[in-house]
């Protein structure tokens, strides 16, 4: 069955290495967690928060060794007053057999305050 996988992770700055290096990790350890293959996923849509505009995150993606068939959409967050800056948010739809309750969400850097119910639960 198909699931959505989250996940976020902050950069320093808006600078396209940083945008590309902390996505493609934040995938990565994503999918490692919920043991998943590149060939299990449906989909990914990265969204930005709006003062990321160094860089399309999906580039990162499509770069990894063996992901460049796995469709990927790039967004803008809601611009929302006092929101977390420089953020980077993945949803990631895969073919996983466990529970909802059971995904692996992971929240890097400082990501972790957006959810830190499940950023603890890692």
């Amino acid at each position: 069955m198909i699931r959505g996988l989250r996940g976020a992770i902050t950069i320093e700055s808006d600078r396209q290495e940083l945008v590309w290096d902390e996505t493609a990790r934040l995938v990565r350890e994503v999918v490692t967690a919920n043991n998943v293959e590149v060939d299990d996923i449906a989909s990914i849509l990265i969204s930005t928060t709006p003062d990321i505009t160094s860089a399309f995150p999906a580039r990162a993606v499509r770069l990894m060794d063996g992901w460049q068939y796995v469709p990927v959409m790039c967004t803008h967050e809601m611009d929302v007053p006092n929101a977390l800056p420089l953020c980077i948010r993945v949803l990631i739809h895969a073919n996983v057999e466990v529970a909802q309750k059971d995904v692996k969400h992971l929240y890097l850097n400082d990501a972790v305050k957006l959810r830190p119910d499940l950023a603890q639960a890692k």
